[in-house]
């Protein structure tokens, strides 16, 4: 069995994947955590990772094919030269692999030691306290003996 992909309607990525499971066919629609900032409090939410596509595992000579365009949400097969585009096994493991990578990384937590890099404060060893809106963040920095609150432009923070 081949992986190809499908391109799904606008927000309708999750539709489509519970109809064609309907169908009994193997699907991988990866998704990842995303921190956003809305109404200025962080939110955690689930995103696809190929925003408009999701790949299924099938056979070239499979009847299901005449129904894939007709089922909800899917709006068509990816293809070239009016043939499915396949996609190779190694591929589709790589992505997986990296989903569970990208999952353990996550951003910068609470505690966790920091480097500045830029700014006034280029080189300095911080603490990192908290986001402070979508462009700063709050560190601890030791100065003159004692633990300072400072906040910093979150592109100048290096793990």
């Amino acid at each position: 069995m081949t992986w190809y992909a499908l391109q799904h309607k606008p927000a309708q990525g999750d539709r489509a994947l519970a109809h064609l499971q309907n169908q009994d066919i193997a699907c991988f629609y990866p998704k990842i955590t995303v921190e956003k900032i809305k109404a200025g409090k962080r939110t955690k939410k689930l995103e696809p990772l190929f925003p408009g596509y999701l790949f299924v595992n099938l056979e070239q000579t499979d009847p299901i094919w005449s129904k894939l365009r007709s089922t909800r949400g899917v709006i068509r097969v990816v293809s070239f030269a009016n043939k499915p585009a396949p996609i190779s096994d190694g591929v589709i493991q790589h992505i997986k692999d990296s989903l569970d990578s990208v999952a353990e990384q996550g951003g910068i937590k609470p505690g966790q030691a920091v480097q500045l890099n830029e700014g006034p404060f280029e080189g300095i060893s911080a603490i990192f306290q908290a986001y402070d809106g979508e462009e700063r963040a709050i560190v601890l920095i030791s100065f003159m003996q004692k633990q300072q609150r400072v906040k910093v432009p979150v592109s100048a923070i290096k793990k």
